[in-house]
């Protein structure tokens, strides 16, 4: 017990010789082992609470994470206008194509000339054939033309009301058909359906 109380007398003498600012110069060389000593001294010591644990250091807070650049805005790219076949005046998207400057005719299929081209004759003055894009909207085989004294239209082809590939002369104009040799009326008519798009430019 007297060895105890030696410890613990010296232990308290060294503390209060730090407080009181006498520190040797053993314990300013050292001072983490004297109070390391002392500590370990009093808490041995019977009757006196342990020495609180040291506090864990506190961990420094992450840096914030630099902003992630938005993706540039992306411009949809426009369609590119349907390329026309070679030595035909119409868009490649045309089934029958009537080249009324030149008086010329084509059927066409993905492109790419399927017949033509044939002669034709248009619309005379007064009665221009209408330049545009338009589609087939019927088919008849023998029509007869109520506005015209019920003249013979053979293998009409209409793409614009009262407007039609037929079979007509190649010398006379007309009052807005399009006329095609025989021959060729029977290939229009047979090659065109409901829909086709038929495409004039002057």
């Amino acid at each position: 017990m007297r060895g105890s109380s030696v410890v613990v007398g010296v232990a308290l003498a060294v503390a209060a010789g730090v407080l009181a600012g006498g520190v040797t110069a053993v314990a300013r060389a050292e001072p983490v082992a004297v109070w390391g000593l002392a500590a370990h001294v009093v808490a041995a010591a019977p009757g006196l609470p342990a020495p609180a644990a040291p506090a864990a250091p506190i961990a420094a807070a992450p840096a914030p994470a630099a902003p992630v650049p938005a993706a540039p805005a992306v411009t949809p790219a426009k369609p590119a206008a349907p390329a026309k076949p070679a030595g035909v005046p119409c868009a490649a998207t045309a089934r029958a194509c009537i080249d009324l400057a030149h008086n010329k005719a084509w059927l066409l299929r993905g492109g790419v000339v399927e017949y033509g081209p044939v002669p034709i004759t248009s619309g005379r003055p007064g009665y221009r054939t209408p330049a545009g894009t338009f589609r087939v909207l019927s088919k008849e085989r023998v029509h007869l033309s109520r506005a015209f004294d019920n003249a013979p239209m053979p293998y009409s082809v209409f793409f614009i009301p009262g407007i039609a590939f037929h079979q007509g002369s190649l010398s006379v104009t007309s009052h807005g058909c399009i006329h095609l040799s025989k021959a060729a009326a029977i290939r229009f008519y047979g090659s065109l359906a409901r829909g086709d798009v038929v495409q004039a430019v002057r």
